[in-house]
């Protein structure tokens, strides 16, 4: 299993879980594990996604998301579980 961190910033709006996860399921990625918060008017999500079956590479999935949150007033960033992992390791 090839998993994947997103993290999802920014002002709360209708519809943000919705778009990320329809473009997830357009492209083959399963949603594992999904956490959301809302403080004081700002989103913040954070997902693990099994990117296995994927449609497309994953640097194109960071940048269509990352297009994709530009769009809907969003910061969204992908990491590879590995990378993540490293970056957070104390």
């Amino acid at each position: 299993m090839k998993k994947t961190i997103i993290t999802v910033v920014g002002k709360d709006t209708v519809g943000i879980i919705a778009k990320v996860c329809t473009y997830l399921a357009e492209n083959g990625i399963n949603i594992l594990d999904i956490s959301q918060t809302i403080v004081q008017g700002y989103f913040n999500m954070m997902m693990i996604v099994d990117t296995t079956n994927a449609s497309k590479r994953s640097a194109e999935v960071a940048e269509e998301l990352a297009k994709l949150g530009e769009e809907i007033g969003v910061v969204i960033k992908c990491q590879k579980e590995e990378i993540f992992n490293m970056m957070h390791r104390i």
